[in-house]
């Protein structure tokens, strides 16, 4: 199990209402259940769908999450589609 830090950008800053906390999790698929059962909103989980993921600044792409795993001290990176980028 990594231990790391999650950070949220714009709309999924919002939609956790934070914007960084941290993380106990083995895979981004594994890190994306907790986030969406720790924070229980509906629109994270719309949010989450959209979103690309960054692993300490490497995209994560279109990967299956489950398999791309997270190493020990991991920033990971919510960004949610920006409007206007």
């Amino acid at each position: 199990m990594a231990r790391g830090m999650v950070r949220y950008w714009a709309a999924a800053k919002e939609a956790t209402g934070v914007a960084e906390e941290a993380f106990d999790a083995v895979t981004l698929g594994d890190l994306v259940a907790q986030i969406t059962l720790k924070h229980e909103n509906p629109d994270l989980v719309r949010v989450l769908g959209r979103s690309s993921f960054l692993v300490d600044g490497h995209p994560a792409g279109t990967r299956d999450p489950h398999a791309v795993e997270l190493p020990e001290g991991a920033t990971v990176e919510v960004l949610p589609p920006f409007a206007g980028g």
